[in-house]
C-alpha cells in the first residue's frame, strides 16, 4: 500500500465535502469576507489551486532530477500573493475556480498514488538554508491545505 494513502484519502473526503458547501456560498461571501491576510475565500481558493500545481510539480521534478534539486520556491518573499493577484483569482468565475481547485486536487492525489519510493529522500532546496525531501513535502501537503479549509471556515461563519 502507498504510504500516502491516508494522506490521499483524507484529502478525498474534504473535496467531497467542501465541493459542494463551496458552490453553495453566496457571493458576498466568497468575494467579500477577508481574513488577515487580506484574502477572500475566492483567493485562498486561487492559492489552494498554485499549491496543488506547484506541489505537482515538485514531486515530478524531484523523482527525476539532481539531488539536492533547485527549484523555485513561490510561496516566499511574498510571491504567493503575487500569483494570486496575476492570476486574478479575485474575478475567477466562481463555479470554474471551485473545479478547477477539484481537479488539481484529484490530480495530484493522483501523482502521489504514483510516486516511486526509491525517491522518497530525494530533496529540493527550499531556501538557502532548508532542505525539503519529497516525503516531508507530501506530508506537509495535507496540513497546508487544511491551514487553508480553516481560513475558509472561519470567513463563512462571520
Amino acid at each position: 500500500m502507498n504510504p500516502f494513502e491516508n494522506i490521499c484519502q483524507n484529502i478525498l473526503k474534504y473535496l467531497e465535502v467542501w465541493e459542494p458547501r463551496l458552490l453553495a456560498l453566496p457571493e458576498e461571501t466568497f468575494s467579500d469576507r477577508k481574513n488577515i491576510q487580506n484574502r477572500s475565500i475566492r483567493q485562498i481558493l486561487g492559492h489552494l489551486v498554485d499549491s496543488a500545481s506547484n506541489n505537482n510539480h515538485r514531486i515530478v521534478h524531484l523523482q527525476y532530477r539532481e539531488n539536492p534539486m533547485s527549484f523555485p520556491n513561490y510561496a516566499t518573499e511574498g510571491n504567493n500573493d503575487r500569483w494570486i493577484a496575476i492570476q486574478d483569482y479575485q474575478r475567477e468565475d466562481w463555479y470554474n475556480l471551485v473545479q478547477l481547485w477539484e481537479y488539481a486536487n484529484l490530480h495530484l492525489i493522483h501523482v502521489i498514488r504514483n510516486v516511486d519510493e526509491t525517491k522518497l529522500g530525494n530533496q529540493w532546496i527550499s531556501n538557502e538554508t532548508k532542505l525539503i525531501s519529497l516525503q516531508e513535502m507530501i506530508e506537509y501537503y495535507q496540513q497546508h491545505f487544511e491551514l487553508h479549509l480553516k481560513e475558509m471556515e472561519d470567513l463563512i461563519g462571520q
